[in-house]
This record gives C-alpha cells, structure tokens and sequence, in this order.
C-alpha cells in the first residue's frame, strides 16, 4: 500500500494498526515514495525462549525408568517427613 505524507499524517493509527496486522505501507511525497512503514518482530519473551530451545538437550538427561513414586510410597516419605 503507499500513501502521500498527509494522508499518513491524518490516518497515522489506521497505518499502524494495518503494519502491526503484517502489512508494509510505504509513505510517498509528490509520488515519489520516502519512507515504509513495516511489522516488527516482538521480542522473544521467556515462553518463546523456552519453547526455542526445545530438544537443545536431547540425549543429556537421562529420567531413571523408576523415577514415578507409587501412592504407598509417597505416603511413607509424607509420613517420614518432619512437617
């Protein structure tokens, strides 16, 4: 999409909102275009880091094939505990 710098300058929110949506909106003087409004990519939070690391670990950590407690024995350790 291109659009003259008043028409920017008037509909400067409807151009953002179109550019956070994925569009590229470049801004035109005279026809001529200057500038392009364009989507960035929001920083990469603690879930998207986590998710990207996904199998960064694969084959280093090894779960013993008894690592699941029973009822009876969770119970016993409950009752072995001082709280």
């Amino acid at each position: 999409m291109r659009v003259n710098v008043g028409q920017a300058k008037t509909e400067l929110s409807k151009l953002l909102a179109r550019a956070e949506a994925g569009e590229d909106i470049e801004i035109a003087r005279n026809g001529v275009p200057v500038a392009r409004l364009v989507p960035i990519d929001p920083p990469a939070g603690p879930g998207a880091r986590f998710l990207g690391a996904r199998g960064a670990l694969a084959g280093q950590i090894v779960i013993a094939d008894d690592f699941e407690f029973t009822e009876q024995e969770i119970d016993a350790m409950l009752d072995e505990s001082p709280l």
